[in-house]
């Protein structure tokens, strides 16, 4: 059996590590298992933290839910998303690395449970306008970053047949929907479609604005 006393002891010298731990063990379980199916009690033991540090760093657990959504949801349409169309030299090739590292991250681990952010919008959304906000919030910053990337490009002369706004709205409700399918088939298959389907309409968008 494994020895548990001692380096719950250590923890505790470690407020901002075991905070730490409080959010990835509440990210893992809300994105996979829901927000709702998830007790505290089961995130206490996760974490190896006591009812009183628990309630010290998040008094309730809607404060841990946004902070997930905050702290780490954010940050993983930061990395997965927005720092590839950074650093592409190109929207088109940005969206498509995206999708492309997504699809072969799925893939090697034989596994899909869906998007975190679609998976707690779905979820509590509805409900909550705190969470409603927060949520709103990354897709916004996600959508504003595809929109940044594609006026760019129309400046350096390409897509100068897209909507920036429009068709970044579009490449969030691709993935989307690709994520849900991958969800239910349990295959990636989805995404490389619609990344396919997306260049094609981003080569088309090179030519002349409508009028």
């Amino acid at each position: 059996m494994a020895k548990q006393p001692a380096p719950a002891r250590g923890r505790t010298n470690d407020p901002e590590g075991l905070r730490r731990r409080l959010v990835d063990a509440a990210y893992a379980a809300f994105t996979t298992q829901g927000y709702h199916a998830t007790s505290m009690h089961d995130l206490k033991r996760e974490a190896g933290a006591t009812g009183g540090a628990l309630s010290h760093h998040f008094p309730t657990k809607k404060d841990l839910g946004l902070a997930v959504i905050r702290d780490r949801v954010a940050d993983a349409v930061e990395e997965t998303w927005i720092e590839p169309l950074r650093s592409a030299a190109s929207a088109s090739e940005g969206i498509q690395a995206a999708f492309s590292a997504i699809a072969s991250e799925l893939e090697r681990r034989g596994a899909v449970s869906g998007c975190p952010l679609n998976n707690l919008a779905l979820e509590l959304s509805r409900h909550d306008p705190d969470f409603r906000a927060q949520i709103e919030a990354v897709f916004e910053r996600w959508r504003e970053a595809i929109a940044e990337r594609i006026r760019a490009d129309r400046a350096a002369g390409l897509a100068a047949g897209l909507d920036p706004d429009a068709f970044a709205t579009l490449v969030v409700a691709a993935y989307s929907g690709a994520m849900a399918m991958a969800k239910a088939s349990q295959d990636a298959a989805p995404l490389r479609i619609c990344a396919e389907q997306l260049a094609r309409a981003m080569q088309e968008g090179r030519g002349s604005p409508a009028a």
